[in-house]
């Protein structure tokens, strides 16, 4: 990224006073979660402070936790050790063809411009995007068109009874959604800033200046 592009991205949040995901002024994380859904084609967007938090989030949305099993053949040694902890069992006997849990796609400046056509092969109910590679990191989301697994990731992002959006009025809309166990998965609006200016760098199109020889 050009240095004046991300000092000037900086310099509005920062200005902003808007700091923290949990201020109802934030127009960052919002912003982000429209651009990806734009980008993907997906309904709604869970933006997360890591990968490990966005497959979390896919699975936990879809009612998955422990003692369950899931095909999601391709998985690193971290993803494995996470799924692991989590009590999650990977199947190893899954029969060819059948679906898979979730899709997963890491993005760097090298591919951010194709997000759209590599979201378009996902047929999970859940996608998850690794934001990281952008270099203002980590950061990630989960991308999908149901409602309920989008509000039971919101669910799982935040410590406390309520969600981002419930906890000022704390007025429970929900209350079979709220798991078990909630975690400090929230993306700062600064990092969301900057990769919303990565992704949209990546769609411009190159340009040349000056007079041809």
């Amino acid at each position: 990224m050009e240095l004046f592009d991300t000092a000037t991205v900086l310099t509005r949040v920062l200005t902003s006073g808007v700091v923290m995901s949990i201020e109802k002024s934030d127009r960052e994380l919002p912003g982000l979660e429209r651009l990806l859904s734009k980008q993907t084609g997906r309904a709604k967007a869970v933006l997360v402070n890591s990968r490990s938090a966005a497959v979390h989030t896919a699975l936990a949305g879809q009612g998955i936790g422990h003692g369950d099993a899931i095909n999601r053949p391709g998985l690193g040694e971290k993803d494995r050790a996470f799924l692991a902890w989590l009590g999650i069992e990977l199947r190893e006997d899954a029969a060819e063809g059948e679906p898979v849990a979730f899709d997963h796609i890491a993005l760097d400046a090298e591919n951010a411009h194709r997000l759209g056509e590599l979201a378009a092969a996902s047929t999970a109910p859940a996608l998850v995007v690794d934001l990281t590679g952008l270099g203002f990191g980590p950061a990630a989301a989960v991308l999908t068109d149901d409602p309920v697994q989008w509000a039971r990731g919101e669910r799982l992002k935040i410590f406390g009874a309520y969600d981002l959006r419930t906890m000022w009025t704390q007025e429970e809309e929900s209350a079979d959604l709220v798991p078990g166990v909630q975690f400090n998965y929230r993306l700062s609006p600064l990092v969301a800033a900057c990769v919303r200016m990565a992704l949209g760098q990546a769609k411009r199109p190159l340009t040349t200046s000056g007079a041809a020889s």
